[in-house]
């Protein structure tokens, strides 16, 4: 009985030190998948919506007051 207690004890430790990266193995796949549809998404785009100049939805900054002068 103490040997099947060992053991347990053993495969126990064991499966603690494994879990981290047994969770971060998962974790990366997960991200490739993601990283893998988002790409064979972009190349089902048709030509007129991939490229072309970025969007800025921000509006330009006004000139800084007194006009920008240096020194």
């Amino acid at each position: 009985m103490n040997t099947f207690v060992n053991f347990l004890v053993i495969a126990a430790l064991f499966a603690l030190v494994l879990l981290p990266a047994l969770i971060g193995l998962a974790r990366e796949r997960r991200i490739d998948r993601e990283l893998r549809a988002a790409e064979h998404e972009r190349r089902a785009e048709p030509p007129e919506t991939a490229g072309g100049p970025p969007r800025r939805d921000a509006p330009p900054r006004p000139p800084p007051p007194g006009g920008g002068g240096g020194w």
